[in-house]
C-alpha cells in the first residue's frame, strides 16, 4: 500500500479519480486547500507520501528535498509544470506528470469568450442593466479579423477551429507549426513575432512559461500592436509584462485584455480593478466539471503506472 497526498482541490470531489487508486488498495490523504499551497507550507506536509497528485502548488527543492526518499511520483493536474523544480525531482528520482488534453476544450472556450465577450463589451453593459442604465456600448465584429495565436499545442489548435468557424484570419507562431491546421484551415505559419504583433486584432497565449517566453508581450512588443487591439491570457502570467500591460490599457493602445492567469495568484493588483476594458477571472479556463474529472482520472491513472512500475503515458521529459 502507498501514501498518496492530493492537494488539486477538485480531486476531494471525483469519486472517479479516488476509486482508481483506492481499488488498488492505496491510501489518499486529500487536502483541499482554498489556494494553491506556498513551497513553505507544503514542507510540513510531504514527509512518507510515496506519490503527490497538486494543482498550481509551489513545489521546489525543499519540497522535493523533504519527501525523498519515499517520493516516486509528482502528478500535475493540468499541462503547466514551471511550479514544479524538474531538476530537483530528477535528482532524487522522482517522475513527474502532466494531463495533457484533458483541459484544451475547457480552456479554449475560455479564451474565445473572453474574444467575443471584449468584442461586444459585455461585461460593461451587464453592469450598466444591473445600475438601472439602459446605455449600449458599441462593440465591434470578429468576422474578418485577424488573430495571432501563440501556441498551437491541443488549446490553441481547438481555438483556432473556432476562431476559423467565425470567419477569422488566424496568424499562428509554434516551434513545431501544425500541418493540419495549414491544410484544413488555412493557417498562416510565421516565426516572425513582429509581424504578428503588427497584424493581429487579438492575441491569444497558448505558451509555457520559459526562459524565452516570460515576458514576451513587453511595452515594446505592445508599441507594435495596432491601437485597439485585444491580449487575451488563458496559458500563463509570467508571459505577460503586467506594468506594461496595464500601462497600454490605461492609455487606451489596447482595445482590452482577457485575463485568466497571474504573475502572483491570487490577483491583486488593484489598478486593474478600475479598468472598465479587462476581464479577470481566477485563473478557470480548466473548472469544468469535464475538465476536472478528464484531468483527474489521467492523473490518478498516471500515479497508478508509476507505483505499480510502469512507465506513465506523460511524463515530463
Amino acid at each position: 500500500m502507498a501514501r498518496i497526498l492530493t492537494t488539486a482541490r477538485s480531486f476531494a470531489v471525483c469519486p472517479a479519480a479516488q476509486q482508481i487508486l483506492t481499488a488498488a488498495g492505496h491510501q489518499l490523504e486529500i487536502m483541499t486547500p482554498s489556494r494553491p499551497y506556498t513551497a513553505q507550507e507544503l514542507l510540513p506536509l510531504v514527509a512518507d507520501f510515496d506519490a503527490m497528485i497538486v494543482g498550481l502548488d509551489q513545489i521546489d527543492e525543499q519540497v522535493i528535498n523533504a519527501g525523498a526518499p519515499s517520493l516516486k511520483v509528482i502528478a500535475r493536474n493540468g499541462v503547466g509544470y514551471d511550479k514544479v523544480d524538474l531538476i530537483a525531482a530528477g535528482k532524487n528520482n522522482v517522475i513527474v506528470t502532466i494531463t495533457p488534453g484533458a483541459n484544451s476544450i475547457s480552456v479554449c472556450e475560455l479564451a474565445f469568450s473572453f474574444i467575443t465577450g471584449l468584442s461586444r463589451k459585455i461585461h460593461l453593459m451587464d453592469h450598466n442593466v444591473r445600475t438601472g442604465s439602459w446605455s449600449r456600448v458599441p462593440g465591434v465584429e470578429i468576422d474578418g479579423k485577424t488573430i495571432g495565436v501563440l501556441g498551437t499545442g491541443a488549446i490553441g489548435y481547438e481555438l483556432i477551429k473556432r476562431c476559423r468557424a467565425f470567419g477569422m484570419r488566424v496568424l499562428a507562431y509554434d516551434l513545431k507549426p501544425n500541418q493540419e491546421l495549414i491544410d484544413n484551415y488555412q493557417v498562416e505559419y510565421t516565426d516572425d513575432l513582429d509581424r504578428i504583433y503588427r497584424e493581429s486584432n487579438y492575441i491569444s497565449l497558448h505558451l509555457p512559461a520559459t526562459d524565452s517566453t516570460r515576458n514576451m508581450i513587453n511595452r515594446e512588443a505592445i508599441e507594435k500592436m495596432q491601437k485597439g487591439t485585444f491580449i487575451i491570457n488563458t496559458a500563463r502570467g509570467e508571459l505577460i509584462d503586467e506594468d506594461a500591460l496595464y500601462d497600454a490599457l490605461d492609455r487606451g493602445h489596447l482595445g482590452g485584455a482577457g485575463l485568466d492567469a497571474f504573475k502572483d495568484e491570487p490577483m491583486t493588483d488593484q489598478r486593474f480593478f478600475k479598468l472598465n476594458n479587462v476581464i479577470l477571472t481566477p485563473h478557470t479556463g480548466a473548472f469544468t466539471s469535464e475538465a476536472s474529472e478528464n484531468s483527474l482520472i489521467i492523473a490518478a491513472q498516471e500515479v497508478l503506472r508509476v507505483l505499480s512500475e510502469e512507465l506513465p503515458h506523460y511524463a515530463v521529459k
